[in-house]
């Protein structure tokens, strides 16, 4: 069974320090995660997901480990190059052809990619260690 855009995007939110922002213009969604900041400190968001929510079919384009990616194209067919982003770093995902738990296991590996590149002090502030640790 395929995700919905609405499951997508309640999915995407659910991590700790996750927002939707729209720098591309309002039909495509970027999904960033930013560590909650201290001070006058203000973190930028990383991006971990883009995509155009409202599209009939939803595709979506996800972070992926550079060694894990030909393989995960080369073994599921719904999963291709970035669309319009770096091909070595990033998946675009079929959500019409690929079921949903694949889309949101892809989608929690994107995220923890993101956060795992995060300075320590922010991977704290966003309990990241205690969640992964968890898993």
């Amino acid at each position: 069974m395929s995700i919905s855009a609405a499951e997508f995007r309640a999915a995407a939110l659910k991590f700790p320090g996750s927002y939707e922002d729209f720098p591309f213009g309002p039909e495509t969604s970027v999904f960033k995660v930013r560590a909650p900041s201290s001070g006058g400190d203000k973190w930028v968001g990383k991006m971990f997901a883009a995509g155009r929510l409202d599209s009939a079919e939803l595709s979506v384009s996800l972070k992926c480990d550079p060694e894990l990616a030909p393989q995960l194209r080369a073994a599921n067919p719904a999963i291709t190059p970035g669309y319009h982003m770096n091909k070595r770093h990033w998946n675009t995902v079929d959500c019409t052809a690929a079921d949903a738990q694949t889309v949101l296991d892809l989608l929690e590996d994107s995220y923890d990619l993101v956060v795992a590149g995060l300075p320590k002090k922010q991977q704290t502030a966003l309990e990241w260690s205690a969640r992964v640790a968890k898993e």
